[in-house]
């Protein structure tokens, strides 16, 4: 798959609108692509919200289904505009091959609410830099110390999407983490006892709500993988799902297997400790096992 190398909610929004427009006309791909003179492979990638949209294709394609001059002719052309604006995370785009993350990184900027699930780590989005090189210098033979240089600058510059966003409110982080990210050992006593500080001061903002899921409760079907639900507050874009394995990210964006998601993770929230709770289990395990 491509990079993504620009805002996706824009070419989702286009691909939603052209796939509902071919559909009332009921032509089917070979035909519309016949007519405009373009490969059926290049009408259905714009369908399925990959690549770049051309302002000329669009534009053909607003004439063949006779909308010119109408609102959601005005609203295709910007949402084509806004797709080309290059992402921020394309400056990073040779520090990491992990497949999948410049989508994560796509999603990550212009969701209303990400909610994830970690295990046996912390939360991106609330760790120290410390942490985050430590973590990565675990594995000093797939990174250099220039690489895990970026790879840290990286993961500070996602944190920007909590404080402010161009055009949009902070993003709204309802996070659960497995009481082992608590207790996995990361760096130092040190690293390990500012970063839990740290956790207790982030998850004290009005756009953060922190839980932890504790030893103490029973396993839940779905708290044996990282997962981010990434959700939208127009009703033009729909929600979708980042699965995180170590080989990269898997999206998920089929609406039934979303919306289980969404029940997987209000049922981690349910089970989970309060957040005042989950800052008194913090504050424990730090003096109990980082003092």
């Amino acid at each position: 798959m491509a990079p993504t190398q620009g805002p996706i909610v824009p070419r989702r929004r286009i691909a939603d609108t052209l796939k509902n427009l071919r559909d009332e006309s009921g032509r089917t791909l070979d035909e519309v692509a016949d007519e405009l003179l373009i490969s059926t492979s290049k009408l259905s990638r714009l369908e399925n919200a990959q690549g770049s949209p051309q302002a000329r294709d669009v534009r053909d394609l607003i004439r063949f289904y006779g909308i010119e001059h109408t609102q959601l002719a005005d609203r295709l052309m910007r949402w084509v505009k806004a797709s080309g604006r290059q992402g921020w995370w394309t400056d990073y785009s040779q520090t990491t091959a992990t497949p999948g993350l410049d989508a994560h990184l796509a999603y990550e900027t212009e969701a209303t609410v990400a909610r994830i699930y970690t295990i046996p780590l912390l939360p991106v989005l609330l760790q120290t830099p410390e942490y985050a090189r430590a973590q990565y210098s675990t594995h000093e033979s797939w990174w250099s110390a220039e690489e895990v240089d970026r790879l840290v600058e990286l993961r500070e510059r996602r944190k920007h999407a909590l404080a402010e966003r161009d055009g949009m409110e902070p993003l709204k982080l309802v996070a659960v983490t497995h009481e082992t990210a608590l207790r996995q050992f990361v760096g130092s006593r040190e690293i390990m006892h500012a970063q839990l500080d740290h956790l207790v001061e982030r998850s004290t903002a009005p756009n953060v709500e922190l839980r932890v899921f504790p030893f103490s409760h029973p396993p839940l079907f779905s708290m044996s993988c990282m997962y981010a639900y990434f959700e939208f507050e127009d009703e033009l874009d729909r929600d979708i799902v980042h699965i995180e394995t170590h080989a990269g990210f898997r999206h998920i964006e089929t609406a039934e297997t979303v919306a289980y998601y969404r029940g997987y993770h209000d049922a981690l929230v349910a089970a989970s400790l309060e957040p005042d709770e989950s800052r008194a289990l913090i504050r424990e395990i730090q003096a109990g096992q980082f003092g």
